[in-house]
């Protein structure tokens, strides 16, 4: 009974993401295994900008939500303290309650340093668990969250890194009516770094960028004490961007991301999956880098258009192999930005007939707390 509201909680946290097309044959090439991990919420892009673009952001222009992207970024935020909060109605298509919350806040040290944090909270909304039968057992409300600290540093004019800190609580099995089954809780660290050099081409001013990431690297997760525990969604992300100014008024951009979760696949034997969860954290990245395929790419594309540095317009495309999750889907999104505050939102517009997450909209509000105190 426990393992059964295990498994349960599980899946269900991984449908959330996406609907998984996974081949039924005995024999299955390496390359069509795909990594198992827990809190799939860690990767759900939680604010409208890098929504609006494909779900890109690790090379784009510094902002407040630079958090969940690339921290490093804050070191060239021409800012001096600001906060942001971020709100995704999450698959309205299909149920009603479940909503992911993003609050970001960052703070300048001086010219070469910056602090900053966030809270991520993912409610599942209120689910009715059951036995095997399907008779009603329990009620509860699922729910995760993760708590995170970075700090960013200028490692000369055109580059800095930051290191970020996480703790994730993820209770999964609330409510459900399971000897033994428990809250998880994990820590883990991300790793980045920020390159921005001032460009002019054709006579107009511009900026080329680039970003890498490694994130979610950490302690193992287990929902029953640790009999059994899963991997973190460790992931690499990669990118470039270029803005440029068109005049006075308008200017242009457009990112490029490509990102793969660096954890060790499992193997198809008979039928049957086998994951990798006896391997630990360190031998699992590394071993990631020999279960490479082209399949396993994940790729954002986007761009964004200023008028005037107040009113943008954003579109972007993301692309998943359908071997780890098909997900395909076309954004688009807008912001205004004030003196003392931006308003941002996203929108996701589904490729494929029943996608879970078509029609996504995401919120964001961000404040200058610079502005705010003249």
């Amino acid at each position: 009974m426990q393992n059964f509201f295990l498994r349960t909680g599980i899946i269900l946290s991984l449908v959330l993401i996406s609907s998984l097309n996974i081949n039924s044959q005995n024999t299955v090439n390496k390359k069509d295994a795909f990594p198992r991990t827990a809190a799939p919420f860690l990767t759900i892009t939680p604010e409208s900008r890098g929504g609006a673009m494909g779900d890109a952001g690790v090379a784009t222009a510094p902002d407040i939500n630079s958090q969940h992207w690339n921290s490093s970024k804050y070191a060239f935020l021409d800012q001096d303290m600001g906060v942001s909060l971020s709100f995704t109605p999450w698959l309205r298509d299909l149920v009603d309650d479940i909503n992911l919350y993003y609050l970001t806040f960052f703070r300048r040290i001086d010219n070469m340093q910056t602090v900053s944090a966030s809270l991520r909270y993912f409610s599942l909304g209120s689910i009715i668990f059951t036995d095997e039968t399907g008779s009603p057992l329990s009620s509860g409300k699922p729910n995760e969250f993760a708590i995170d600290a970075a700090y960013a540093l200028k490692l000369s004019d055109k580059i800095s890194g930051s290191v970020a800190f996480r703790y994730i609580r993820s209770d999964i099995n609330n409510g459900a009516y399971s000897e033994g089954a428990e809250p998880g809780s994990a820590f883990a660290a991300d790793l980045n770094f920020f390159y921005l050099q001032n460009v002019k081409w054709g006579g107009r001013k511009g900026d080329v960028s680039a970003g890498i990431n490694i994130s979610n690297i950490g302690s193992k997760i287990s929902y029953d004490g640790g009999a059994n525990q899963e991997f973190l969604p460790a992931n690499l992300r990669i990118g470039g961007a270029y803005t440029t100014e068109i005049d006075r008024y308008n200017k242009v951009g457009f990112t490029l991301d490509i990102n793969r979760y660096m954890v060790a696949k499992g193997d198809f034997v008979d039928g049957a999956y086998e994951d990798k969860s006896d391997l630990s954290v360190p031998a699992s990245f590394f071993q990631s880098f020999g279960d490479f395929a082209v399949e396993d790419l994940r790729i954002s594309v986007g761009g964004e258009y200023w008028y005037d540095n107040q009113f943008a317009i954003r579109a972007g495309y993301y692309h998943e192999d359908e071997v780890i999750g098909n997900r395909k889907f076309a954004t688009a999104g807008a912001g205004l930005k004030f003196n003392m505050f931006t308003i941002d939102a996203s929108y996701i517009i589904a490729i494929a007939q029943n996608n879970p997450l078509a029609n996504t909209i995401r919120f964001s509000l961000g404040f200058d707390l610079d502005q705010m105190g003249k």
